[in-house]
């Protein structure tokens, strides 16, 4: 298993390495590594506190979390966060693909979330 660190590293390295002849592929690969550090974070999250809440879709857990964090925004940020990368790793035909910009502050974002899930005591 990758870990979530590993995977914003992955991430981060495509956004040096953008080529123009693959123009709109590599920010959604980008983006889709993001998601999937983020979703890491969650399933991590979840052992922590002996919950096998892991096992379930993601979007069923972002739910959860609401009841387990004690701050409603940061959960809300969690699931805003988890949307805007699942949209930015499919194509919509008129749709751009995300920007280095957006990616850098979502992959921070997911940085900060991780780090924050992981500081999270076991019991709450």
């Amino acid at each position: 298993m990758t870990s979530p660190a590993q995977l914003l590293d992955t991430a981060r390295a495509l956004l040096t390495r953008s080529d123009p002849h693959t123009a709109g592929l590599w920010p959604r690969a980008a983006a889709l590594l993001a998601r999937q550090a983020l979703e890491e974070s969650l399933d991590a999250f979840w052992r922590t506190k002996g919950l096998s809440l892991d096992t379930c879709p993601t979007r069923p857990q972002l739910i959860c979390l609401r009841g387990y964090l004690k701050d409603d925004h940061l959960a809300g940020q969690a699931e805003q966060l988890w949307g805007a990368l699942s949209r930015a790793c499919h194509h919509h035909p008129y749709e751009l693909a995300p920007t280095v910009g957006e990616l850098e502050g979502w992959m921070e974002n997911v940085q900060k979330l991780h780090s924050l899930l992981a500081d999270t005591p076991r019991s709450m």
